[in-house]
């Protein structure tokens, strides 16, 4: 199949999705058109059978904002006649399921796209109903709708009273790639031996409450020698720095800033900080548990789909910061309940989350939709 795809290619889980799916499907033989305005973060060129075409919107004085979703509803039809795509894959509905719709008007032939959800596109409705309108069109008009965990499939339909199909296919990770590594002049980086080593991932966004991972970290390095790494970026690493720096922390505290090969971190971490206050699936606590890495989270969205409370991982509610520290200090100061923990996360990914399992499936949505059964 020629698939076009349209994600936003910024540090965010839904465009590591995108991408990560865009590469596996590109090694089973099907060819990948990305369509955005800057090239996602992961996205290897170098990689056969994957291309990527750049979004240019032009700045009129007419305009206050440039008109991204006419522009990219534009080169979205320019290549289903020049790269004779079978379809267009969309994640998140505003505004790329829009101008998908528009493309398949103006290419004038059939043209089907498929929507996945990844969160922010319902979150973003319930923040302004505004939206609400647009929104449940685009995902009404959509050839298939996919949804990234159960917790989104059913927040959808009750948000926007809608009938139709949507079928969950959850995240996934490359279960080769994603597994721990022995990295031992890596964890000296940061390390001494007796030292416990954390890691928090995420864009550094209000609802990931970094703020909390560095409270938590304080009051877990108060007992127990540790070393934070705090991976990727975002809007609150200022914040974050200060309050390190404030609990007298800071100089055990490394932030990384974006990372591509975010594997070699997590294969040298114990354990992960999620302390969310929301998340539609929970990709980075996915990523740590293919590596041995239990996460400390919260009971938020989709989460308890990925994480066993005290088998795999522990949750906890938004904000329980001393109680994610206890129950951090009581797996690193038993080694073998963190061995066994962490033993547990990779299997449950090897059993329900790898990629193997997972791209099937949207292979079979995508022929679903080409026959007109979805």
């Amino acid at each position: 199949m020629r698939i076009g795809v349209t994600c936003y290619p910024t540090y965010g889980g839904s465009g590591i999705v995108a991408t990560e799916l865009g590469k596996e499907l590109a090694e089973r033989g099907h060819e990948l058109h990305f369509i955005s305005y800057a090239q996602p973060i992961r996205l290897d060129m170098a990689q056969p059978r994957i291309f990527f075409h750049e979004v240019s919107v032009s700045n009129y004085p007419l305009f206050d904002f440039p008109p991204y979703a006419l522009a990219l509803a534009s080169k979205m039809a320019e290549l289903a006649e020049s790269a004779r795509l079978d379809l267009l894959h969309v994640h998140y509905a505003i505004p790329h399921s829009v101008s998908a719709y528009l493309a398949q008007a103006i290419a004038g032939r059939r043209l089907p796209f498929i929507t996945t959800l990844h969160g922010t596109d319902i979150t973003l409705v319930g923040a302004d109903r505004s939206y609400l309108p647009i929104t449940r069109f685009s995902i009404a008009a959509s050839d298939g709708v996919t949804a990234i965990s159960q917790y989104l499939r059913e927040r959808t339909l009750r948000e926007f009273d809608l009938q139709r199909a949507i079928e969950v296919i959850p995240n996934f990770v490359n279960c080769e790639r994603y597994r721990r590594r022995p990295l031992p002049e890596l964890r000296r980086r940061f390390a001494q031996d007796q030292e416990a080593v954390l890691a928090h991932l995420s864009n550094f966004r209000p609802v990931k409450r970094v703020e909390d991972a560095i409270q938590i970290f304080a009051r877990i390095t108060a007992a127990h020698p540790s070393r934070l790494l705090m991976i990727g970026d975002g809007p609150d690493r200022a914040a974050a720095e200060h309050l390190s720096r404030q609990l007298g922390v800071g100089e055990r505290v490394y932030f990384l800033g974006k990372q591509e090969r975010i594997e070699e971190y997590l294969s040298i971490s114990d354990l992960l900080l999620l302390p969310s206050e929301l998340e539609s699936f929970g990709l980075a606590a996915l990523e740590a548990m293919a590596h041995q890495v239990p996460a400390i989270a919260t009971r938020v969205g989709g989460l308890p789909e990925v994480i066993e409370d005290g088998r795999t991982g522990r949750l906890f509610q938004v904000g329980e910061t001393a109680a994610m520290a206890e129950a951090a200090l009581e797996l690193l100061l038993s080694p073998e309940r963190l061995r066994q923990m962490g033993e547990a996360a990779r299997a449950q990914v090897e059993e329900r989350f790898c990629a193997s399992a997972i791209i099937p499936r949207y292979e079979a949505m995508y022929q679903k939709v080409l026959d007109g059964l979805a």
